[in-house]
């Protein structure tokens, strides 16, 4: 996540980096009994991120974006579902989570970004988003990578970073951001 948050960082955005892990003790992920019973305090925890950020006298609190990877991605759509302040996601091979149907209120522009070969999150996911955002027509971009897996790197890592460098300069443009990666 490092690089992502030096690139933005590079371009004038206001980066905090999400460790939701920690108000759970959590070190891994050994199954979905551990996802689902952490969920909801993860969730609080990129809550309570949000406005701690939206407070920071720099930044513009209508001018937020989250950045989120695999299970940080799921967490960033699903709070962008509900909390207003949110105005743009970018989600690396992740996904909604489908029990947010009953949940999303709203959501905001979401920038796609996914491995073809995703063993992990499958590839699926990014589809059954596009066709969420499709159907609420919510403004999005999709980056399928062929032939690629679960996670980035080399040439594939830098043209998502200047995807997520472009995107959020298009929906958070006009003043000082804040970005948050969960």
């Amino acid at each position: 996540m490092a690089d992502p948050a030096s690139l933005l960082a590079e371009q004038g955005f206001a980066v905090y980096v999400l460790h939701y892990f920690d108000r759970t003790g959590t070190t891994e992920i050994d199954g979905l009994q551990t996802i689902f019973r952490h969920f909801p305090s993860w969730m609080k925890t990129l809550w309570d991120a949000v406005s701690f950020v939206a407070r920071q006298p720099q930044i513009d609190p209508r001018r937020i974006g989250l950045l989120g990877f695999s299970l940080g991605a799921y967490l960033a759509l699903s709070a962008a579902a509900i909390d207003a302040r949110i105005q743009a996601v970018v989600e690396f091979f992740g996904g909604m989570p489908k029990e947010m149907k009953l949940f999303t209120r709203r959501l905001c522009p979401v920038l796609i970004l996914h491995g073809e070969q995703d063993k992990t999150v499958p590839v699926e996911e990014a589809y059954h988003l596009q066709q969420i955002l499709e159907k609420k027509q919510i403004a999005y971009e999709m980056q399928i990578y062929p032939g690629v897996g679960h996670g980035f790197s080399g040439e594939v890592w830098r043209d998502a970073g200047l995807r997520t460098l472009a995107f959020l300069q298009k929906h958070l443009a006009d003043g000082i951001a804040a970005e948050t990666e969960a």
